[in-house]
Parts: C-alpha cells; sequence; structure tokens
C-alpha cells in the first residue's frame, strides 16, 4: 500500500511537471496535494515497516515529537489544499471570463504558501503542549503511530491551553475548509443549473467529480475516525480508523483523480509513449 501510494502521486507530480497542457492551476494545486500525500504516509509507514521487521515498538522522544509536526503539517496542507481547489473550481466555472487573471501564478503559489504557514503553525501550538508535559517517560499509546489527538491526551494539566488550540485548529481546519468548499459547491451547482445544454452541465460536472470524490474520502475517513473514538474505546477499533485517513486515504485519492480526469491519463500516455512538448 505504501508503494502503491507513492509510486501514483509521483506519477501525478511526473505528469504535471513534464506535461505543459497540465500547467494550469488546478494541476498545480493537484501536484501539491500528490506531494502532501506522500510526505504525509512517508511520516509514519516506514517506522511501522521497521517496528515489524525489528519487533521493535519503541519511539524515541524527540521521534515522536517529530512525527506529530509531520502528521499536523502535512494532514492539514491535505486539509487546506482541498480547500483551495474548490475556490479554484468556483471561480473556473462561476467566473470563467476572469479566472486567467484571478487563479495568476503568483496568488497560486501564495495560496499554498499560507496553507504551508498555518499547517506549521498549528505544528508547533501541538509541540508546545506536548513540551509542557512534566511526565513523558516510558509512556504507552494504543496505536502504530504517535498520534496528536492521543499524545494530548496523555496529560490532564493546563487544559484551558489545549481547549483553546483544538478550538483555534478547529475553527481554522475544520469550520472555516468546510464552509468554503460547501458555499463553493453551492454556487457551482446554482451556475451550472444555468447551463441549457445537457452536454454542458456533464462536462461542468465532470470537472468537479475527482475533487468531489477525493473531499468525500477525507472528510468522510475524518469524521467517522472522530465518532468512532467518541463512540468506542476499543484501542483496535481507534488503530483501525487511524489506518483508514493515514494509508487508505492518501493511497485512494491519486486512483481517483487518474481514473476520473482525462487529461492526466492523457498526458502519462504521452510521457510514456516517449513524447516532449516545447512551449514556443
Amino acid at each position: 500500500m505504501y508503494l502503491v501510494t507513492v509510486l501514483r502521486n509521483l506519477l501525478i507530480i511526473l505528469a504535471f511537471s513534464s506535461d505543459p497542457h497540465l500547467h494550469t492551476p488546478m494541476y498545480f494545486f493537484l501536484s501539491n496535494l500528490s506531494l502532501a500525500d506522500i510526505c504525509f504516509i512517508s511520516t509514519m509507514v516506514p517506522k511501522m515497516i521497521l517496528d515489524i521487521q525489528t519487533h521493535s515498538r519503541v519511539i524515541s522522544y524527540v521521534g515522536c515529537l517529530t512525527q506529530i509536526s509531520c502528521l499536523i503539517i502535512f494532514g492539514c496542507m491535505d486539509d487546506l489544499l482541498l480547500t483551495v481547489m474548490a475556490y479554484d473550481r468556483f471561480v473556473a466555472i462561476c467566473h470563467p471570463l476572469h479566472y486567467p487573471v484571478i487563479m495568476n501564478p503568483h496568488l497560486c503559489g501564495f495560496l499554498v504558501f499560507v496553507s504551508f504557514l498555518l499547517s506549521l503553525l498549528d505544528s508547533q501550538l501541538h509541540n508546545f503542549i506536548v513540551l509542557q508535559f512534566a511526565y513523558f517517560k516510558d509512556v504507552e499509546i494504543y496505536n502504530f503511530c504517535c498520534e496528536p489527538a492521543q499524545i494530548l491526551n496523555l496529560d490532564c494539566s493546563e487544559p484551558f491551553i489545549k481547549n483553546l488550540v483544538t478550538c483555534f485548529a478547529g475553527a481554522i481546519f475544520g469550520f472555516f475548509p468546510i464552509s468554503v468548499i460547501l458555499f463553493s459547491y453551492y454556487k457551482i451547482v446554482s451556475s451550472i443549473l444555468r447551463i441549457p445544454s445537457s452536454g454542458g452541465k456533464y462536462k461542468s460536472f465532470s470537472t468537479c467529480g475527482s475533487h468531489l470524490s477525493v473531499v468525500g474520502l477525507f472528510y468522510g475517513t475524518s469524521v467517522g475516525v472522530d465518532l468512532g473514538s467518541a463512540v468506542s474505546h476499543s484501542p483496535r477499533k481507534g488503530v483501525a480508523s487511524s489506518v483508514m485517513y493515514t494509508i487508505v486515504t492518501p493511497m485512494l485519492n491519486p486512483f481517483l483523480y487518474s481514473l476520473r480526469n482525462r487529461d492526466i491519463k492523457n498526458a502519462l500516455r504521452r510521457f510514456h509513449s516517449g513524447k516532449v512538448y516545447i512551449r514556443t
């Protein structure tokens, strides 16, 4: 699963970088999403594979903090990039004449940069809380990685700060992205329904199908993990839920985009056939 995830996401990055036809904002964000997925799954799976081979279930204090930071950074990057991609689809469908002006390369780069900065800020806030723990030695967690939520629950002191960080993270990486995605697709659906021809409606909906599938998978597994941990306190079920959103979701994302997207499939065919395009 790890190799499939890395290879499929690398193919998307390779298709974007090698084919000028894909040098558009949508595929720029998609290539960054693929890179974030590779980094996200690489944060935990290689360590887990090594532990299985060496029969070790120990991680150092520094290693745990590093894993927490990377999980939060790249997980939040996924979240914010999906939000930016929803805005991109909104501009493309609702304001097609102004799309090249609005979604210019400078804005696209700025949106990715801001997404990274917010993700980095969230990871540092979580690290700050963990560094305040008075006792953090010989701790057992029922998971295959240092999941931030489980680590934060190890210490019961300073609940106000933890609740404050939780509310901040929930607003920035929960309420805000979902609100932007829902508003964008409300405007998109309203615009598509005004298109007179059925062919035009189908073409417009098809450009959003891959993104909607990935959004549904991302938030569906995330909400499932939260509900599962709230309803059931079984360690085995908690690990199974973590596997869904940390391993299965990054693996399925490139399949959803490549299976539903004709441009990516054509770009990969051209790359496989050895055709190189030069922009003049």
